[in-house]
């Protein structure tokens, strides 16, 4: 039995500029953190030749060409695993629209999953390349390459896109300062799980119209990692909050007025900066607050059930490896 452990993320800035229809072209730069909030992947050899998979749904099938869960079918076709094996997927959070990468994490997690049921180990580089391949150039999503990344490798990282390839650099932030930034963060559910892909869809369409915005956005992403690393921040705060008004105008559901009202409330009450997770439209709503607002935002949005979080260090992991202790 393999268990593979892989974090959810949060994408502070530079989103939408690691399309590829945009970086091949322009480049592109993100900065973003794992958190400690995670999907489980389990893979469990089968006496018999049939394949289970179970997640929202179950299946059972007796060959990978059948299975409806393209996710896991790409990612057996891609590792080379055929058959006799059960496949269970579990999330920390609900594992679709909530703007955390879950997509990314699980198929991350499936490739390392399925690799070391082999008992091969792919280094963190090639399994953000595969999954990117899978979700991609397999499944055709209109996703950027971002999450694939941070959740493959973990921890704090700032990554550039270009026609050269995808460089990930782990940001040089004390841990004090690290700590701090977390402590000012905080993680609200707007109770509304969304569809991605159209928003996505939209964005992805409209890049050529959008391109001073995204060489803008890039720009914020380079302002931000210089920000943290220097400890500055509030000013980390409101390059977030102006990241979150250029992003709002690259397609028309990434916000609403139901987030508007509970932003502007959040920004009343002493959030200096925010934005919706992942494509927007809802999910989860990061805030950047003031020393001692915490709480008063907490009170504000008390309708909303907050996420408490911590960065996390570590990528997508084996926890347990039963195969490789025999």
């Amino acid at each position: 039995m393999i268990v593979i452990q892989t974090p959810l993320r949060i994408s502070f800035l530079g989103g939408g500029t690691d399309f590829e229809d945009y970086y091949l072209n322009h480049g592109g730069a993100v900065l973003s953190t794992a958190i400690n909030k995670r999907v489980y992947v389990i893979v469990k050899e089968r006496f018999d030749n049939m394949i289970y998979v179970n997640y929202s749904q179950k299946e059972i099938v007796d060959s990978v060409d059948k299975l409806k869960h393209g996710l896991v079918r790409e990612a057996m076709n891609l590792s080379g695993v055929e058959k006799g094996i059960e496949i269970t997927t579990l999330a920390d959070v609900p594992s679709e629209g909530t703007g955390l990468g879950s997509s990314s994490a699980i198929t991350v997690g499936l490739l390392q999953a399925l690799y070391a049921y082999q008992g091969q180990s792919l280094t963190a580089g090639l399994l953000a390349e595969q999954a990117c391949k899978i979700e991609i150039d397999i499944l055709g999503k209109p996703i950027g390459r971002q999450d694939q990344y941070i959740t493959a490798f973990g921890n704090m990282r700032f990554m550039t896109f270009s026609s050269d390839g995808i460089e990930v650099e782990k940001t040089k932030v004390t841990p004090e300062v690290k700590r701090k930034l977390n402590d000012s963060l905080l993680l609200f559910f707007t109770g509304k799980t969304r569809e991605s892909i159209d928003i996505l869809a939209e964005q992805k369409a409209n890049i050529d119209q959008h391109l001073a915005v995204l060489s803008e956005i890039k720009g914020l992403a380079l302002e931000a990692r210089k920000a943290i690393e220097e400890d500055a921040l509030d000013e980390f705060g409101e390059i977030l909050h102006r990241g979150w008004e250029l992003k709002k105008s690259l397609a028309s559901q990434i916000s609403n007025p139901e987030i508007e009202e509970i932003y502007k409330a959040a920004r009343k009450a002493g959030a200096i900066g925010g934005k919706i997770t992942g494509a927007g439209g809802g999910g989860f709503l990061l805030l950047y607050c003031a020393n001692g607002k915490q709480n008063d935002i907490r009170r504000t949005l008390g309708k909303l059930r907050e996420l408490p979080f911590r960065f996390q260090e570590d990528g997508s992991k084996a926890i347990f490896n039963y195969r490789g202790a025999e």
